[in-house]
C-alpha cells in the first residue's frame, strides 16, 4: 500500500503543473528589411524591426553613402548600386546619418522580438 500512496502523490503532482502549461509558440523567424538611399534620402525615414532582424541599406543614388549610428553601427562608405546589412543585437532606438550628406537622417528602432507593437 505504500508503493500505491506514493503513487497517487506523485500523480497528483503531475496532474497540478499540467494545466498551467500551454502549447510551445514556435519561434519567430527574423525578417530582412530594406532601406533605400535614393534622391539623397532613407526610404523609409523611420523603421521599427525585432532584436535579430537583419536589415540592408541599398544605394540607388549615383553617388556614394553612408549608414551611420555614432557609437553602434558604421556602414563605411557604400558605393553606388551596393548594399550593406546590419543586425541589432539588442533593443533601442538608433538615430543615423549619412556621414557624407548630414541631412540624410533616418531612425531605427528595435524592439524585442515578442513585442507587440511593432
Amino acid at each position: 500500500m505504500r508503493t500505491r500512496a506514493a503513487a497517487g502523490v506523485v500523480l497528483l503532482s503531475i496532474g497540478a503543473v499540467l494545466p498551467s502549461c500551454g502549447p510551445e509558440q514556435p519561434a519567430r523567424k527574423p525578417e530582412t528589411h530594406t532601406i533605400v538611399m535614393e534622391g539623397v534620402a532613407f526610404q523609409p525615414a523611420s523603421l521599427t524591426v525585432a532584436v535579430g532582424d537583419s536589415v540592408v541599406w541599398v544605394n540607388k543614388d549615383p553617388f556614394p553613402h553612408t549608414a551611420t549610428s555614432k557609437g553602434v553601427f558604421d556602414s563605411k562608405e557604400i558605393s553606388v548600386g551596393k548594399s550593406w546589412q546590419f543586425t541589432p543585437g539588442a533593443t533601442g532606438e538608433l538615430p543615423y546619418v549619412c556621414a557624407y550628406h548630414p541631412t540624410m537622417k533616418g531612425v531605427l528602432r528595435v524592439t524585442a522580438a515578442g513585442d507587440a507593437r511593432r
